[in-house]
């Protein structure tokens, strides 16, 4: 895999974008009434398919390689890296109806910069098309917000990204089983891009094209399917030590605390369902392993087990507080703690 799976599997069309069909209907619809807006500022975090929904419009309304230009703007955030393109937009177009330009991170822009930019976005040139992407949309001043098509990208699902994981390995040659495309999804974390890079990293490792949970957690440093287990088991049960163990052991092998307790509240939800709902099983059966249906149908039967919705609710805060915590392990403790009770 010489190319990186980001760019070869990059959406060519409107019909291959993924999550995004709020966005897609209207521009697509747009441009076929030939209603083609100057400015479009799309916002979203990292990996939602911002350059590439720009990358389709551009070609969408005609523009050739020749006359769309690509500008990062963390490295060209400055008043004269702006009048350059001033200057350029009222040069025509080299082959197309239409100059392009995708400027990509456009918050980091200067304030200077983004005044030069007002006039252009005021009166632009019949022949030029702006489309802004940013992260941070707080950051991007109000003048111009008003003055652009303004498109809110949505985060895909870890479903629509589990899909995404499945059909690249399938198309690569390679088996998944649903239970390490759920994995790889949650280490996505929200995104395309990320979601591709850790699956073509647990690709190149693989010997036999089989993948397996074990060798995702191997190649991905993600915390071990048998430690998650012991930790819920420990919760479920109120056997504190054995979860302030599985806890400890996931910290001493640099597991990152928040996937760790997201695995483990995934695992607690299923285990949940199988106890109120057990008519579920066959459906819960399609995202998780058969060796951990088993342990959770061994919890939820467990007299005296405190899976319940409550539990589930202080873990919960518990993910929440992590990333603020100077200690990431101490709010998943307090947890515990509560959940297990304190020895008067």
């Amino acid at each position: 895999m010489s190319l990186a799976l980001y760019r070869k599997y990059r959406p060519q069309g409107f019909s291959d974008v993924i999550g995004q069909d709020h966005i897609v209907s209207v521009i697509e619809g747009a441009i076929k009434l030939g209603n083609v807006t100057h400015a479009y500022l799309f916002a979203g975090s990292r990996g939602t398919g911002k350059t590439s929904i720009a990358r389709i419009i551009a070609r969408e309304i005609g523009s050739t390689p020749n006359d769309t230009y690509e500008i990062d703007a963390a490295s060209n955030r400055g008043i004269d890296d702006v009048r350059d393109i001033r200057e350029s937009v009222h040069t025509y177009p080299y082959e197309s109806k239409y100059k392009v330009y995708i400027i990509d991170e456009a918050h980091m822009l200067t304030k200077e910069a983004w005044n030069a930019f007002l006039k252009t976005l005021e009166e632009p040139p019949e022949h030029v098309v702006f489309i802004f992407a940013t992260t941070e949309l707080e950051k991007v001043p109000e003048t111009v917000l008003s003055r652009c098509q303004v498109f809110q990208f949505k985060k895909p699902t870890r479903a629509e990204l589990k899909d995404v994981a499945l059909s690249i390995s399938k198309k690569e040659g390679f088996t998944l089983d649903p239970a390490s495309a759920d994995l790889i999804a949650l280490l996505g974390d929200g995104s395309f891009r990320d979601t591709q890079g850790i699956l073509q990293k647990v690709l190149s490792f693989s010997k036999d094209k089989n993948i397996s949970t074990d060798e995702v957690e191997r190649v991905t440093g993600a915390p071990k399917s048998e430690l998650v287990n012991n930790f819920v088991e420990g919760v479920c049960v109120k056997d504190l030590p054995k979860a302030l163990k599985a806890l400890s052991c996931a910290s001493e092998n640099g597991n990152d605390m928040k996937v760790f307790l997201k695995l483990a509240l995934q695992k607690m939800r299923y285990g949940l369902l199988l106890k109120v709902a057990p008519e579920m099983e066959k459906d819960i059966a399609k995202e998780i392993g058969k060796a951990d249906i088993e342990t959770l149908k061994g919890i939820a039967g467990k007299e005296g087990n405190v899976l319940s919705s409550s539990t589930l609710l202080e873990l919960l805060s518990a993910y929440d507080a992590v990333g603020r915590a100077y200690t990431p392990e101490l709010p998943i403790e307090l947890a515990l703690v509560s959940i297990v009770g304190e020895k008067k």
